[in-house]
C-alpha cells in the first residue's frame, strides 16, 4: 500500500513505555508498506537491548521485517541530543518518502518527537572546559538554581541529573553569550496518534515488563556492557534500568533497593511522558488518543478513518 495518498506527510505514535505503541507501529506500517522512525532516546545504542525494550522481534509481522530507522546508530558509552536526532529523523524522513512511502514515527521521548513535528530551531553546542570546571562538585539544586537565572526553560528533562544540568547550563551560556548561528526544520504535518492507557493497568504492565526484562538477562547485558569498557557514570547516565542496575553491579545499592527504586522510576518516567504528550496539546499539537486496551486490528482502523 505504498501509493497510500494523505494530506499527512508523516504518521507519529506516541504513548508512554509499556503501552503497546511500537506493536501497533509495525503492524500499521506493514499494512501500508512503509517504514518505522523511532523517537526513543536510548534505543539509539547498540548493545543497550533489553533495558530500552527495543523488541526488534515486534518489527517482523506475518513473517515480514518491517524496515526501521535511528536504532542502534551508536555506541553505548556515547551521547546523543536532541540537536543531532533532528539531523538523522529527516535524513531517514526524505529516504523513506522519496520511496513515496508515509513514514511512521514512533516513540516516548516528548521532545524528541516534538522537536521534529515543530521544527525547533536548535544550534550545536560546543563543550565549555572552563564552565565545566567552575560548576564541578555543585548540587543538582545548586545548577538548577544557576540554570534558571538564563531564564525560562523549553527542556525541564534537562534537570534529570546533575550532569545533564551542566549540559543545560552549557547551551544557556552559549545561547547568550555567543550570535545563534540556529538550524531551522520546517514543521512537519503529521497526523498524531495517542495510545491512553489507564493509569492502574499502565503500572500493572510497567512492573510485569520489569519483571520479564530483568528474567530475560538484563543485569547481565549491562555487565556485559561494562566488561567492554563502558564507564559506570556514563551507563548511569542513561538513567531508568541502566542507572539502578549499574549501582547495583558496582554495590553502590543492594538488589532489593534496585528492584524497588528502578519500578518507582519507571512509573514516574511514563507519568512525565504523559505530562509531555499533555503539554504538547496545550501548545497546539492535536492528539488523537486510542484506547490501549482494543484489539490492534480495531486501533489500526481507527488511524485509518482519521487519515
Amino acid at each position: 500500500m505504498s501509493s497510500l495518498k494523505s494530506e499527512y506527510e508523516l504518521i507519529t505514535i506516541v504513548g508512554p513505555t509499556a503501552s503497546g505503541k511500537t506493536t501497533l507501529a509495525a503492524k500499521f506500517a506493514s499494512q501500508i508498506d512503509s517504514e518505522i522512525i523511532s523517537g526513543d532516546s536510548r534505543q539509539i545504542y547498540r548493545g543497550m537491548d533489553i533495558g530500552t525494550g527495543k523488541d526488534l522481534a515486534d518489527y517482523r509481522v506475518d513473517g515480514k521485517q518491517v524496515p526501521y530507522h535511528l536504532i542502534d546508530i551508536c555506541e553505548a558509552g556515547e551521547k546523543y541530543n536532541v540537536f543531532e536526532f533532528q539531523h538523522d529523523f529527516h535524513e531517514a524522513f526524505s529516504a523513506v518518502r522519496a520511496k513515496e512511502k508515509l513514514p511512521v514515527l514512533c516513540g516516548g521521548t516528548g521532545m524528541y518527537i516534538e522537536s521534529v513535528l515543530k521544527g525547533y530551531k536548535l544550534l550545536k553546542v560546543p563543550e565549555n572546559a572552563e564552565l565545566r570546571k567552575n560548576l564541578v562538585g555543585k548540587s543538582l539544586e545548586e545548577l538548577t538554581a544557576i540554570l534558571a537565572k538564563y531564564g525560562s526553560l523549553h527542556n525541564t528533562t534537562d534537570l534529570d541529573s546533575a550532569k545533564r544540568a551542566v549540559r543545560a547550563i552549557e547551551i544557556a551560556d552559549y545561547t547568550v553569550s555567543k550570535p545563534a548561528e540556529y538550524y531551522e526544520f520546517k514543521p512537519i504535518n503529521s497526523l498524531i496518534i495517542g495510545i491512553e492507557i489507564d493509569r492502574e493497568c499502565r503500572r500493572q504492565k510497567i512492573s510485569r515488563r520489569l519483571k520479564s526484562r530483568l528474567d530475560e538477562g538484563m543485569i547481565d547485558e549491562i555487565k556485559n556492557l561494562l566488561d567492554q569498557g563502558v564507564k559506570p557514570e556514563d551507563l548511569i547516565y542513561y538513567g531508568l534500568e541502566y542507572k539502578f542496575v549499574t549501582q547495583y553491579i558496582i554495590g553502590e545499592i543492594t538488589y532489593p533497593q534496585m528492584y524497588n527504586q528502578l519500578e518507582i522510576a519507571i512509573h514516574q518516567f511514563a507519568k512525565r511522558q504523559m505530562t509531555w504528550f499533555r503539554g504538547m496539546e496545550r501548545r497546539g499539537f492535536t492528539i488523537h488518543w486510542i484506547d490501549a486496551t482494543l484489539p490492534d486490528e480495531d486501533k489500526i482502523n481507527q488511524i485509518f478513518q482519521l487519515l
